[in-house]
C-alpha cells in the first residue's frame, strides 16, 4: 500500500535524520510518522493531536500499515506532554505560524541545539520567522513547496545563533533566497503585490508606523527579486 503523503509532508520528511525520535505535533491522519517508520528513517514517533477523531484515525492507519508498535499516540496540546529528551526532532506542519510560535514558547526545553525543528506554517510564516529571530532560533534551511495550488514554506530550525530579521527577511529569509527553488520568483511577486496593497491602505488610513514597516519590506523584497 502506498502512503498518501502530501508534498508538504514529503518535504518535511526529507529533513528528518535517520534514526531520529520524532514528535509529530498536530499529526492529523498520522501519515508523516507512518511514512518515517515504514521507510526506516525514524526510530520512534510521538504523534499528538488536539482532537480525538483524527487521532483515532491515525491509530487505525498505523495499524493498517503495521507500525503501530513504534508510535505513541497522545491527545494533547502542543508539546505539553512530551518529556525533555523523549524526542530529538519536532515536526509541526499545517498550523498557523503564530500557533507554532506559541507552542515553542510554552516549551522551554526545546531551546537546545540538539533538538531539530521542522516547521511548515500554513499561514503567517512571516510572523513565525520574526518570532524565531527574536528568540535566538536560527533558520538553517528553508524551501518552498507547491501543494494543492498553494505555496508553503518548509523550514529547518535550531536553537542558538538566531538574530532579529529585517522586515523583508521576515517574508523571505536568506536561507529561502539560497534555496534555488523554482517557486521563489512567483512567491516574491505574489508577496510584493500583496504588501503593496497593504501599504496603500495604510497610507490612506494615516498609520505611519505600520506603513514604514510594510514599505521597507516591499523595497527589500524588490531588491531580492532583482537578484533572481
Amino acid at each position: 500500500m502506498k502512503i498518501p503523503l502530501s508534498s508538504r509532508l514529503k518535504a518535511c520528511a526529507e529533513l528528518v535524520n535517520p534514526g531520529a525520535r520524532v514528535a509529530d505535533i498536530g499529526c492529523d491522519h498520522g501519515y508523516l510518522g507512518i511514512s518515517l517508520l515504514k521507510n526506516g528513517i525514524a526510530e520512534y514517533v510521538y504523534a499528538s493531536d488536539l482532537r480525538e477523531k483524527p487521532l483515532q484515525k491515525a491509530r487505525e492507519n498505523a495499524a493498517r500499515f503495521g507500525v503501530a508498535e513504534n508510535i505513541e499516540f497522545c491527545l494533547g496540546d502542543g508539546l505539553a506532554r512530551i518529556r525533555p529528551g523523549q524526542v530529538d526532532t519536532i515536526v509541526m506542519a499545517g498550523m498557523g505560524g503564530d500557533k507554532i510560535a506559541g507552542i515553542l514558547d510554552a516549551a522551554p526545553w526545546v531551546r537546545d541545539q540538539r533538538v531539530r525543528l521542522i516547521l511548515q506554517p500554513q499561514s503567517s510564516a512571516n510572523d513565525l520567522r520574526r518570532w524565531l529571530g527574536q528568540h535566538d532560533y536560527r533558520i538553517e534551511a528553508e524551501t518552498l513547496v507547491l501543494d494543492g495550488g498553494f505555496q508553503y514554506a518548509v523550514m529547518l530550525v535550531t536553537y542558538g545563533g538566531g538574530q532579529p530579521l529585517s522586515p523583508g527577511e521576515q517574508y523571505c529569509s536568506k536561507q529561502l533566497m539560497q534555496s534555488g527553488s523554482d517557486l521563489l520568483v512567483p512567491y516574491l511577486d505574489r508577496v510584493i503585490a500583496a504588501l503593496e496593497r497593504t501599504a496603500e491602505g495604510l497610507q490612506k488610513a494615516n498609520e505611519p508606523v505600520k506603513l514604514a514597516y510594510y514599505s521597507t519590506a516591499v523595497e527589500e523584497l524588490k531588491e531580492m527579486r532583482k537578484q533572481l
